[in-house]
């Protein structure tokens, strides 16, 4: 599959290549060799303290919340059986899922759009995440107990990205070409979901219904051991192309020289983003819009080129967490799945990137 190979924006234009070597490196031996960027730093454990400060508010608030002078004692197994039923059993789960999928979710955006070289090159924009929805759906209904619900979401997002790769006629490099594409697939995507779930499973359809727009509600700890294991299996490859990934951005040429492979470095990218997104939809449904926007709100806070993949990892599960704060306790999204909150902000943000872009003509 091609995804284009065009030198980097500022190489075409001219222009002073990225400082990809700013900042003091921080060694452990042989082994480790990692750049420490302060504004980036900073801007990671505002993210952390942030996330801290909502997953302590999503435990505590609420007729069922845990008292804040108690949580601790609970976290330890000395609290009361309610307060233990409400943390093992209700919310846990419910946050271990959320910070899990929304970092799956960032990571995954933020190797699509810097391999691509689209800002609109999202998984849930170009119809992966509606793929994956689709065959976590076929699988859990009419394969129940034959087939993994995370392999059947796996193999319906990489049947979408290979579709959506086809019809445009030049892989994943046209922003224009890529999303009107990615409409279809998605489209079609969820109109086989809606089929399975309407003709194949009538009688669960009311619980199925909030699945396939996005739901964390009724998680398990088998759930969240589902996407965080997926993400620790992850973590080595993602540290190996990170700094690759940096290099493409360069330019195939200069990434070549360096020793980057850019052709392998990208299809290796879009393989583990497929698997992430198919990881967090198997969990948690297609929720939109998070991987479109944490890659690039993580890139404008840190001002650092690049996929930023821990700080986009940082802000996906601070969205997802604030996402589904909102729809359990703001009147105007309580009771909603939190996925069609996502879409709702996140379309805005989408006609704001399509705007921008039909600007500059990259339309």
């Amino acid at each position: 599959m091609s995804v284009g190979t065009r030198p980097h924006r500022s190489m075409r234009a001219g222009r002073k290549a990225p400082r990809w070597n700013s900042g003091p490196v921080l060694r452990l031996g042989s082994v480790l060799s990692l750049r420490v960027r302060p504004r980036t730093l900073t801007v990671g454990a505002l993210s952390i303290t942030v996330l801290v400060g909502l997953a302590v508010t999503t435990l505590v608030l609420g007729d069922m919340g845990i008292p804040l002078n108690r949580l601790w004692s609970v976290s330890t197994g000395a609290g009361k059986a309610t307060e233990s039923f409400v943390l093992e059993r209700l919310r846990g789960p419910r946050l271990a899922v959320a910070i899990g999928t929304g970092a799956a979710l960032g990571i995954a955006g933020a190797l699509f759009q810097s391999v691509t070289r689209n800002p609109l090159g999202s998984p849930d924009v170009i119809g992966l995440g509606a793929g994956a929805g689709a065959g976590a759906a076929l699988v859990a209904l009419v394969l129940p107990g034959v087939v993994p619900v995370p392999l059947g979401a796996l193999a319906g997002a990489g049947l979408a990205v290979i579709l959506v790769a086809t019809v445009t006629g030049t892989g994943l490099r046209h922003p224009g070409r890529v999303i009107v594409a990615g409409i279809g697939v998605a489209a079609m995507a969820q109109a086989f979901t809606h089929l399975v779930v309407s003709v194949m499973a009538r009688d669960r359809a009311a619980v199925l219904a909030s699945y396939v727009n996005g739901s964390l509600g009724a998680r398990s700890w088998e759930h969240a051991a589902t996407v965080w294991g997926i993400l620790l299996l992850m973590v080595p490859l993602l540290a190996v192309l990170a700094g690759r990934i940096r290099a493409a951005e360069m330019g195939d040429a200069i990434a070549a020289g360096l020793g980057a492979a850019p052709e392998t470095t990208r299809v290796a990218a879009i393989v583990v983003s497929v698997v992430l997104t198919a990881a967090a939809v198997s969990v948690a449904g297609p929720i939109a819009f998070v991987s479109l926007t944490a890659p690039q709100i993580a890139r404008r806070l840190s001002g650092v080129p690049g996929p930023n993949l821990a700080l986009s990892a940082l802000v996906g599960s601070v969205l997802l967490v604030a996402a589904d704060l909102a729809v359990q306790h703001v009147p105007v999204g309580e009771g909603l799945p939190v996925g069609i909150f996502t879409m709702a902000l996140g379309g805005a943000y989408l006609g704001y990137l399509l705007v921008r872009e039909w600007r500059r003509g990259a339309l």
